[in-house]
């Protein structure tokens, strides 16, 4: 890893080994896009930050799904196609992301795009337009 591309210090809830949960809401929004349409909203969104995306995690069971880590409080404040879900504090219940260490085995998450001092988290408004692109749908708000 280099250490002018990792967050320093590195984050409260980024785990010193291994995995770990997180409550969503307190220190991360997150974005869960399912399947291909998460590696392929990853991968835009990616391109278009020049591979500076900020946190996004990947998980290698189940369904596959990407989770996109945004600041506090700013997942809900879009509305997301078929497929995409806001992992926010709500009403609904509560919401956990897994998170994995910036390093060693870490198995079945990794880090697809990890969290930089520059890029704490993914940008929600290019992560909103690219999810409706993806999708194959004009944006909607």
């Amino acid at each position: 890893m280099e250490l002018k591309n990792s967050p320093d210090p590195v984050p409260s809830w980024i785990p010193a080994a291994g995995h770990a949960l997180r409550h969503v809401g307190i220190h991360f929004d997150a974005v869960r896009a399912i399947g291909l349409l998460g590696e392929e909203i990853a991968y835009e969104v990616m391109q278009f930050t020049d591979f500076h995306a900020g946190p996004i995690v990947r998980s290698g069971i189940g369904e596959r799904s990407m989770y996109f880590l945004l600041a506090p409080g700013t997942a809900a404040g879009h509305r997301w196609p078929p497929g995409v879900e806001a992992m926010s504090r709500n009403a609904r219940g509560d919401a956990f992301v897994g998170v994995p260490a910036l390093d060693g085995g870490t198995w079945p998450l990794d880090w697809r795009s990890r969290p930089t001092a520059q890029d704490p988290f993914v940008d929600g408004a290019l992560l909103h337009e690219m999810a409706w692109l993806r999708a194959g749908c004009a944006v909607r708000e």
